[in-house]
């Protein structure tokens, strides 16, 4: 290695630069191949370095916020579930609404993509630059709990509101006791107008009651959550059976009356 190789190889080091330095050669004989100016070449070295680390982020990202599966918006497929417009999910991918500190709520019996809407978008966000934090609605009570137990519950809400986006998902899945359903509001309310949600349910809001165990509950945690939000309510069977043969459904039973 020459003394002038040696020396930029340590100046990569220094500036943690380890892209550029591998395309360093590749992109100099280019320059000198097509006479770029030296800024022209200092912009493709510097564009090189840049992408290789939001990449990194946005992978970074996407691991903190632990997501149970890999899902995009590209894969989802809108031709077996037809109850959502393409362009409104589009629309949502494009992160508006992170902007606007407004929710996203995914309503719809079990198996008809909720979660993997949810995933998707909190991927998009993780990908634009912004920290998410995925959970089901159980997992969430649980983290609360924990915190409460060690007097840091105050403290652990502070941090949570500080997140751009947090993810519920399968709220109704499991009814809650009321210790869980006042931690659910209580991390609700902190983000009230102040950062942005996406939560599922297998549940409509008429019965979210019976989730929480008490109407004026539920009720002032609905208000908070749909005063700046997207509703979508997802229709149809279940996504994950979708290109199965599961044969001929079986008759409904009689009315015993």
């Amino acid at each position: 290695m020459s003394g002038e190789a040696s020396e930029l190889a340590h100046l990569f080091r220094a500036l943690k630069a380890p892209a550029a330095a591998r395309e360093l050669p590749a992109l100099a004989d280019r320059a000198r191949q097509e006479q770029w100016s030296y800024e022209h070449f200092l912009e493709a070295l510097l564009s090189v370095e840049a992408s290789a680390r939001e990449a990194h982020g946005s992978e970074s990202r996407i691991r903190a916020a632990r997501f149970p599966a890999r899902k995009t918006l590209e894969e989802f497929d809108f031709t077996f579930q037809h109850s959502i417009k393409k362009t409104v999910i589009e629309h949502l991918g494009q992160l508006d609404f992170l902007l606007g500190k407004e929710n996203v709520i995914l309503l719809g019996p079990p198996g008809v993509g909720k979660t993997h809407l949810a995933i998707a978008l909190g991927i998009r966000a993780c990908l634009g630059g912004q920290r998410v934090k995925f959970a089901t609605a159980t997992q969430w009570v649980a983290r609360l709990a924990g915190a409460k137990r060690q007097g840091q519950l105050e403290t652990e809400i502070r941090r949570l509101s500080k997140v751009p986006l947090l993810v519920i998902d399968e709220v109704g899945y499991i009814p809650f006791d009321p210790e869980a359903a006042n931690l659910t509001f209580e991390l609700i309310s902190a983000r009230y107008e102040r950062a942005s949600l996406i939560v599922t349910s297998n549940k409509p809001f008429s019965k979210w009651g019976q989730i929480f165990g008490d109407d004026a509950v539920a009720t002032a945690m609905i208000d908070r959550l749909i005063h700046h939000a997207e509703i979508l309510s997802l229709k149809g069977d279940s996504y994950r059976l979708r290109g199965k043969n599961l044969g001929p459904r079986p008759a409904p039973l009689a009315d015993p009356t």
